[in-house]
């Protein structure tokens, strides 16, 4: 399994911009596709963001035109990209690889979106 470390979360105003990171170990990182999932209180993690290993994209309505996932297999980190950050993107944020190879989630970023 990888292991998965997120970054990147702080306290923003709405219509302010985060960047993300999430950093993976594990020689398997390139042939993996990798989300970002959030999780508000009181509700259920859903994911925001996807990217296959092939490097197309797929994003929640709530999201798209908003948030770019991207990714860099040197390195292996994904990257959120968060532009006109709204109230209700407030939540923790994991990424995770889908399927078979899903590892346990970690701690998660805090990203907080308030005036």
């Amino acid at each position: 399994q990888v292991q998965l470390v997120e970054s990147g979360g702080g306290l923003v105003q709405p219509g302010g911009s985060l960047r993300l990171s999430c950093a993976a170990s594990g020689s398997i990182f390139s042939f993996l596709a990798m989300g970002w999932y959030r999780q508000a209180p009181g509700k259920q993690r859903e994911l925001v963001a996807l990217i296959t290993s092939g490097g197309s994209t797929n994003y929640a309505d709530s999201v798209k035109g908003r948030f770019t996932i991207s990714r860099d297999n040197a390195k292996n980190t994904v990257y959120l990209q968060m532009n006109s950050l709204k109230p209700e993107d407030t939540a923790v944020y994991y990424c995770n690889t889908p399927g078979i190879s899903a590892t346990d989630w970690g701690q998660g970023t805090q990203v907080t979106v308030s005036s």
